[in-house]
């Protein structure tokens, strides 16, 4: 019988294949998503170094609602605006094993409109 997995899971083994193939530089950081139910944050990570760069999220902009596009846009264009203050232009995006659709698309759109290269 074959067991279902939780979705959870899924992505996380999904996440891990990703993160195999790619990884962040002090040049050329990795912009990592994190989606929960109510809010949404993003990170540029050097792998190299093993630290976070620059962070942001729906509960730092202290937004209504963080579970929206709208407040993913928000997080992405604050995130790009952080970088390029701190001269960081082109990084990598992890998506970090979540569809490409809606409130990812969203903070990836409105970080490339900011600035970011990837």
């Amino acid at each position: 019988m074959i067991s279902k997995e939780s979705k959870n899971i899924s992505r996380t083994r999904r996440h891990a294949r990703v993160r195999a193939k790619i990884s962040g530089t002090p040049e050329c950081p990795r912009l990592c998503v994190y989606r929960s139910n109510k809010n949404i944050e993003a990170q540029l990570i050097d792998d190299v170094n093993h630290n976070t760069l620059v962070a942001s999220s729906s509960m730092a902009l202290r937004l209504a609602n963080g579970s929206n596009v709208e407040a993913a846009a928000t997080v992405g264009k604050d995130i790009a605006e952080k970088a390029l203050a701190k001269g960081l232009k082109k990084i990598v995006f992890d998506r970090s094993g979540y569809i490409y659709h809606g409130r990812v698309k969203a903070l990836a759109e409105a970080a490339r409109e900011a600035g970011l290269e990837f």
